[in-house]
């Protein structure tokens, strides 16, 4: 465990910040394998397959984030404070909500896999695919709940590695299991699905196993297993916004795939491995952010205004500082990273679109560094609507330029797009933080 009330915060936020970056990594990673191994065992249409359901799947894994964040955040304040039975109270909570709300979710989604797809023009030719492959997510919904709250928790008080090596082994897990599944059994999309199923579920087991042994601080006994009510309304009041701002994105992207959708199969499967390279080029901002959000909380805890303030500038020099070499490295090698999602035969449009898209989106990968910063320590000072509404205002205006841009230019028209719906959003957050700052210091307790 880490505690965040003392010491460099520098330090603080990179041995924070480096093993959560490895492991987002890694979840990048299996998540690109299913995508690799499709395209090269059965083909552009079976990876379009794939590209169309994602959208919704991080749609899932988003709102589930979104409400171990907000849990998170209160975990953090207790633990800063050295409020152990509220730490375990708040815990318990979520616990037990998440699990019913999870199951509800995957209960409704099963049945709703086709009509959600046909909402957003899937092509005819890979809507069975599609519809088997977002069948399975909802299935495994259950078992991502269950990784994402306990990682949540660990976070909270400090443990960035632990859930690293959880992924880290269920990403080889999932490798193993696409390889078999896709090139022995030949199940395509299917495969792809039951193996990442069955890796989330592994991963969830071994982060409860583990904390059960050795974090006394988290492990839960039966009789504390316990949904406090007014504990429950507190973290809902955080949780379900910051968990609305998280699906405020994976909902854009559920309209700008329906924009893409109808450009054609080439356009869906390049459109796809963009975004999963561009997602590599986000994760250390995204992970900064995280780390300066568990840094505030528990300052702000702990009640010392003067780490809380060092916790924002110093979080976003970090940030600037890695944006040239992650945009330098996704330019030079945009090429041969696109080859990678490519199908060994037929593939050539396809990269084609992808190499140019990628030749632009580079460039923005600056605007996630700035504003994930300003998110996180919002999310740390307990203000999570201004969160929200800066993500609703960016993505409202990246998914308008997108039914603009895309029809009239292609692809690219999606990354010109997001550059203006980013910059919207920069100019926002820290308008509201410079007018609004001594208010939100006075009231930090």
């Amino acid at each position: 465990m880490r505690n965040m009330t003392s010491g460099s915060i520098y330090r603080h936020l990179l041995a924070y910040a480096i093993p959560l970056i490895f492991g987002n990594f890694l979840q990048l990673t299996y998540n690109a394998v299913d995508s690799i191994l499709v395209s090269k065992g059965a083909g552009v249409a079976a990876l379009s397959a794939v590209s169309v359901s994602n959208p919704v799947s991080v749609l899932l894994v988003q709102s589930i984030s979104g409400l171990g964040i907000g849990a998170s955040v209160y975990m953090s304040k207790f633990y800063g404070a050295g409020e152990g039975e509220k730490l375990k109270r708040s815990l318990s909570t979520t616990i037990l909500f998440g699990t019913i709300a999870g199951g509800i979710t995957t209960l409704l989604g099963i049945p709703l896999a086709a009509p959600i797809l046909e909402a957003m023009h899937t092509p005819l030719d890979i809507m069975h695919d599609s519809a088997v492959y977002l069948r399975l997510l909802f299935l495994g919904n259950f078992f991502t709940f269950q990784y994402n709250i306990m990682s949540s928790a660990l976070r909270a008080v400090g443990d960035s590695k632990t859930p690293v090596t959880f992924v880290g082994i269920s990403s080889v897990l999932n490798a193993c299991l696409d390889w078999v599944f896709i090139f022995l059994f030949h199940w395509g999309v299917f495969g792809a699905a039951l193996a990442t199923v069955i890796a989330e579920a592994l991963s969830a087991v071994l982060c409860y196993i583990y904390v059960y042994r050795h974090i006394p601080a988290l492990a839960l006994r039966r009789d504390e297993l316990i949904l406090d009510h007014r504990l429950l309304r507190s973290i809902l009041s955080s949780g379900l916004i910051t968990a609305l701002q998280q699906s405020c994105q994976p909902i854009g992207k559920l309209l700008v795939q329906s924009v893409i959708n109808v450009q054609g199969i080439d356009v869906i499967a390049a459109f796809n491995a963009g975004c999963k390279i561009e997602d590599y080029g986000r994760i250390p901002a995204q992970t900064i952010s995280h780390g300066m959000m568990t840094c505030a909380a528990q300052n702000r805890g702990a009640g010392d205004r003067k780490r809380v303030k060092e916790t924002l500038w110093k979080g976003i020099l970090i940030g600037l500082i890695y944006y040239p070499i992650i945009c330098a490295l996704i330019l030079l090698f945009r090429h041969p990273l696109i080859q990678l999602f490519a199908p060994t035969s037929g593939g050539e449009e396809m990269v084609r679109l992808g190499v140019s898209y990628l030749s632009i989106k580079a460039f923005t990968i600056i605007f996630p560094c700035v504003t994930n910063a300003m998110q996180g320590f919002m999310r740390g000072m307990g203000n999570m609507t201004i969160t929200l509404i800066s993500t609703i205002l960016q993505i409202s205006i990246r998914t308008l330029f997108v039914y603009i841009l895309v029809p009239k230019i292609g692809i690219t028209g999606e990354a010109y797009a997001c550059a203006i719906g980013w910059t919207v959003m920069i100019l926002f957050e820290y308008s509201y933080y410079f007018l609004c700052r001594k208010k939100l210091y006075a009231a930090m307790q």
